[in-house]
């Protein structure tokens, strides 16, 4: 029994499931190839890297609390209001500054049945109760969120393209989804891999924000710039929302040196684009491959798949994480997020993509 004479968190925080990383490392493999955590295999911007470099000459005073020469940077390169931008450690922070700022005891927010665990997490640490909805076919459905709402609702949380499944909801389904709800519940677009997404009727959801009082979009520096070790996040919102939740965040949560660096990377398009390229050539055929080995493959719009196994014991997910383990390759798994039997894999280097598949070829057979 736990003891009563010491401090007590409030009521709920004991019930959340911490949020557990992937592996780092695969101990008796020669080499590792670390293909759990969505990280892209081409790096930073070399840009990034030197202003990086020239931020350490400035580590005697404190960083600027608005992060200014990055959301200028934001603002140039993606064509928006300077003033709507709010930066953030990585947009988790962001995402559990909105449930700070909107939820209080009895609230509610809607989250879908395989959506990233933070959304659950962030809403019970600020009092509030996540309501779950089933997906469809491994899809977000617009519907079962509709149906959810209540006069308690107040978020509602979705990332597109998801994770851990890489589907995504076309935008005349997310402005669908946005025109059945309350003007009083805000819609929150997780859209941390909308880089990678080449499909003409994917928006990442800047026009719904624009013209709208109840949506903001949130976005990472963790994926496709190559800068998860900086913790960079920022997001697109109303003015109203950009001032409730600049009240509570703190007053220097960006670093210096990812300030720097943030504005580096994400004015070398360049650099973008061929990630972009290259993650498109390797996502198309790592479906393939796998597809051929007999295991199904969750259509993906990302820069990672969810891979199914077999139901047979000797070849399921957990038997197949053990061996790829042990030839060093880290896959992600994914039963906290409904999978109990798939992995998630992250495109990765040339080499590491070649030898997971020759890896599971020699697992199946």
């Amino acid at each position: 029994m736990a003891s009563l004479d010491r401090p007590r968190p409030k009521a709920g925080i004991l019930n959340i499931a911490a949020y557990v990383p992937g592996k780092e490392s695969a101990p008796g493999a020669t080499k590792v190839y670390k293909l759990s955590a969505n990280e892209t295999p081409l790096g930073p911007s070399p840009h990034a890297l030197t202003s990086y470099r020239e931020a350490a000459h400035r580590l005697d005073v404190y960083p600027d609390g608005q992060a200014k020469a990055l959301r200028e940077a934001i603002a140039e390169t993606q064509g928006l209001n300077l003033a709507n931008i709010i930066c953030g450690n990585g947009s988790d922070e962001l995402l559990g500054l909105l449930a700070q700022t909107y939820l209080a005891a009895g609230d509610e927010a809607i989250v879908t049945e395989h959506g990233f665990l933070i959304y659950k997490i962030q809403t019970i640490a600020a009092g509030g109760t996540p309501v779950t909805v089933k997906e469809k076919d491994e899809r977000i459905d617009v519907d079962a969120i509709l149906q959810a709402v209540t006069s308690r609702t107040k978020l509602v949380f979705i990332a597109n393209p998801s994770n851990p499944t890489g589907t995504y909801l076309p935008f005349e389904e997310v402005r669908r989804l946005h025109a059945g709800l309350p003007k009083t519940v805000l819609l929150v677009l997780d859209a941390a891999y909308a880089e990678y997404v080449r499909r003409n009727d994917y928006e990442a959801g800047v026009e719904l924000v624009s013209s709208n009082e109840n949506a903001v979009m949130t976005r990472t520096f963790s994926k496709i710039h190559g800068l998860p070790g900086l913790r960079i996040g920022w997001m697109y919102a109303p003015a109203h929302v950009i001032d409730a939740v600049g009240r509570v965040r703190g007053p220097f949560n960006l670093n210096s040196a990812a300030i720097a660096a943030g504005a580096a990377a994400i004015r070398d398009r360049a650099h973008v684009e061929t990630a972009v390229a290259f993650n498109d050539k390797w996502l198309r055929w790592l479906d393939a491959e796998l597809t051929a080995l007999g295991l199904r493959v969750t259509p993906s719009v990302a820069n990672f798949l969810l891979v199914h196994f077999p139901d047979a014991p000797e070849k399921s997910a957990e038997q197949a994480d053990a061996y790829l383990v042990s030839k060093g390759y880290i896959l992600r798994r994914v039963g906290a997020y409904g999978f109990p039997n798939a992995l998630r894999l992250t495109v990765g280097p040339e080499e590491a993509n070649r030898g997971v598949v020759a890896a599971l070829s020699e697992f199946l057979k």
